[in-house]
């Protein structure tokens, strides 16, 4: 059985920085791409300009994951949230982390709606393609919230031995994609950049999809590493 006191234990502190200047580097190169695609169409949503609203976008996305790179790091090698809240940790990461995460899409919905039909090429095609997207992504979310479960894929397996003991989901889209959530999920920003029409509701979505996956590789996976790898072997006498 795996026990997240004795991977500490064993895991110098070091690796709390793994992965991290890579990615404020890569998030550096992607926030001043993305602004560079941006267009000022002149349009408005709520009173608000598109560009304040795709600016608010990237600003609030840099915020979610640099929270969660954080929280995920200081709890795995410090375990802080556990010596702060105790039991209730993992709950009072599900209230900072969830209103982030539904935050993400909806900004994107905004800046879309802010400028609607600025993307080239047919409008009915665009939409279809919207809606065909859409299907995924439930599946994606269905199976995240009944095989997965939220408590996991809010980091469950940082927090408290039982979800790091739990097997491996395979099952639904997990049967088709080891991540579900970032493969699958994450097209839905691509579905309201289709049905919104809008250049800077792609231009958001590819960020959002690209940035993601940045969170992957620098953050989760050498986590992963650390949470999943064999304990080394005792030497023999």
């Amino acid at each position: 059985m795996r026990s997240l006191a004795a991977i500490r234990a064993r895991t110098p502190k070091t690796e709390m920085f793994r992965g991290q200047v890579q990615h404020i580097m890569i998030a550096i190169l992607l926030v001043a791409g993305t602004c560079a695609l941006l267009r000022d169409t002149g349009g408005r949503f709520l009173g608000v300009g598109v560009i304040t609203w795709a600016k608010i976008s990237i600003a609030a996305t840099l915020i979610h994951q640099i929270s969660v790179a954080v929280v995920f790091r200081l709890q795995l090698h410090l375990d802080s949230m556990v010596r702060l809240f105790g039991d209730k940790a993992l709950k009072v990461w599900g209230i900072l982390f969830l209103p982030q995460l539904f935050l993400r899409p909806t900004l994107v919905l905004f800046a879309g709606l802010a400028s609607v039909g600025t993307l080239d090429g047919n409008r009915q095609l665009q939409i279809i393609g919207g809606v065909l997207l859409l299907l995924p992504v439930v599946w994606g979310m269905h199976s995240v919230i009944r095989y997965f479960t939220i408590n996991r894929a809010l980091g469950g397996d940082h927090f408290y031995d039982k979800y790091l003991n739990m097997p491996m989901v395979d099952k639904g889209a997990f049967r088709y994609s080891d991540n579900a959530m970032y493969s699958i999920v994450f097209l839905g920003f691509w579905a309201i950049a289709l049905l919104t029409g809008s250049w800077n509701a792609l231009v958001l979505a590819l960020f959002q999809h690209a940035y993601i996956w940045v969170h992957m590789y620098c953050t989760e996976d050498p986590d992963m590493r650390i949470l999943y790898s064999d304990p080394p072997k005792p030497e023999q006498p």
